[in-house]
């Protein structure tokens, strides 16, 4: 007589389970229902409708959601509750750094939100397959890969004896490789980076399942902070994750209006002399008792709550506050770009709001640059935008033409518009060092900027070689990590005059010829 491994006499009768005791035996409640009243009256109907339901509840008859194998539509992969239960240690689990531990690992796509509005719904549902695909064929059969929305994934690896720091990075870094690769998506080749965090077990002060995937996100936030395309471990220093709310419409509106909301300033330079040209404004939260809440968090928010008007006031402020604050302290700093939204852009009494501030602060329209998303200028049929930008470009503000090459915006809008420079978007800029058809691509744009007599920026420069590659292709400013992150106004004096120490070491980068 043959005898079925234990794992697959469960996986029979969970299938069993699942065909006559899943939701749809709910089916059957009325039928059920009517049997009773028919036979024993309202008194057994009574009893039945209180009874059964109890019965179904406690013997878990009805499936739940929220059962460690829900899993995700869109990749097929299963969820939080399951990757929890997985990394629960089992009782005897010695939770040393070189035990038999499942270790927890958290990547995420860079930039996911922007993938997403860039390349729609789909696109964005291609990218995760895609994503959660390359990541099971990196790992072993039995480790685990669970998705944890967003763009994020959940790992727990099979106990392995002698897991140490080394191997976990080398496997990050193999991990990061094999996301790299070119994503198609409709003739389109979409590439993408990803952080990662994760987090050795014996490092972890509360042995849960729980608390090693704390860990891992936590490790997360600390790579993402440190740039794209980052690996962190968790160490016992690391602030513990805070979830983020949902719902921050109150939270936004005391935040705004205490100060808790304001620009952090990330430098743009030249790519021919290094020098300083300018600072991009960011909006960042400080809350009191979470920390830094990442704009994607907030932003959402801003929005639902109608207040991106409110916002720009505020980053406006700020930021024509630190252009005179930097004069007066006789630091060079020729521009601020400040983005404007498309309510703000919208509004009839932009123009004077604008020019109204300007000359509150006794500063030029041309030490003003206006930020202006490429999707609205491609979307030029609102006049009241259109007016508005020519407006502030003819009072001397340039006109910055942001995430161009994701809105298809013509030559035509961008000439009518008076645009000043073009950003190039950062998925242009990743890997143009290594990468021919990205070099190809950013070439072209370039060339089409030259011949419209438009300046250039390279946004999301991430890498020395990136900026060595776009200052030999000609692309005129630069701004991304490799430069300097995003802070704080009290840090940009220092900054600036270490940048100005620098220059006279830097070797200039020859442009390319011919």
């Amino acid at each position: 007589m043959a005898f079925f491994p234990r794992s697959q006499a469960r996986s029979a009768l969970g299938t069993v389970r699942a065909a006559f005791l899943g939701p749809q035996l709910a089916a059957f409640l009325p039928a059920l229902m009517l049997g009773a009243y028919w036979f024993g009256g309202e008194g057994v109907l009574l009893t039945t409708a209180v009874i059964v339901p109890a019965l179904m509840a406690f013997f878990g008859l009805v499936a739940r959601p929220d059962r460690p194998g829900g899993r995700d539509s869109v990749t097929g992969l299963p969820g939080r509750d399951r990757l929890v239960h997985q990394l629960e240690p089992e009782a005897g689990d010695p939770p040393g750094e070189g035990s038999y531990a499942r270790i927890p690992i958290v990547i995420e796509i860079d930039n996911f939100a922007r993938l997403s509005s860039q390349y729609g719904p789909s696109g964005a549902e291609t990218i995760l397959r895609e994503t959660g695909e390359r990541l099971r064929a990196t790992l072993r059969g039995s480790d685990l890969v669970a998705s944890l929305g967003a763009g994020r994934f959940g790992l727990a690896l099979e106990k392995t004896p002698r897991v140490d720091l080394e191997t976990m990075i080398q496997l990050s870094s193999r991990m990061q490789t094999a996301l790299e690769a070119p994503i198609s998506l409709g003739g389109v080749r979409v590439l993408t980076t990803a952080c990662v965090g994760f987090a050795l077990p014996g490092r972890v002060q509360e042995h849960s399942g729980e608390a090693y995937l704390a860990a891992a996100e936590s490790a997360l936030v600390e790579a993402q902070a440190s740039g794209p395309g980052s690996v962190r471990a968790f160490t016992r220093t690391m602030q513990p994750r805070v979830a983020v709310p949902d719902n921050l419409g109150k939270d936004v509106v005391a935040a705004l209006e205490s100060g808790q909301i304001r620009p952090w300033f990330q430098p743009q330079i030249s790519t021919d002399s290094g020098a300083l040209t300018g600072f991009e404004a960011l909006a960042r939260w400080i809350h009191p008792d979470k920390g830094m809440i990442a704009p994607g968090a907030f932003l959402p928010a801003i929005a639902r709550a109608g207040l991106f008007e409110r916002l720009g006031e505020v980053m406006l402020f700020h930021a024509l506050s630190a252009l005179r604050e930097w004069d007066r302290a006789g630091l060079e700093v020729p521009t601020i770009a400040v983005n404007f939204s498309p309510d703000e852009l919208r509004n009839p009494k932009l123009y004077d709001k604008v020019r109204w501030e300007l000359d509150r602060f006794g500063l030029a329209p041309a030490r003003l640059t206006i930020e202006v998303l490429e999707d609205v200028v491609a979307r030029s049929d609102d006049d009241m935008t259109t007016r508005n930008i020519a407006a502030l470009s003819k009072l001397g503000c340039p006109i910055d033409l942001d995430d161009f090459g994701t809105g298809h915006a013509s030559i035509s809008n961008i000439r009518r518009f008076d645009v000043t420079r073009i950003k190039i978007d950062r998925s242009f800029i990743t890997h143009v060092d290594t990468d021919r058809d990205q070099q190809n691509m950013v070439a072209a744009i370039l060339t089409m900027a030259e011949r419209l007599n438009l300046q250039t920026l390279g946004e999301g420069v991430e890498s020395h070689g990136e900026h060595a590659m776009l200052a030999q292709l000609g692309c005129g400013h630069v701004q991304g990590y490799s430069i300097a992150k995003p802070m704080p106004f009290e840090d940009t004096a220092a900054w600036i005059a270490t940048h100005r120490h620098k220059l006279a070491e830097t070797p200039r980068i020859p442009r390319k010829t011919g």
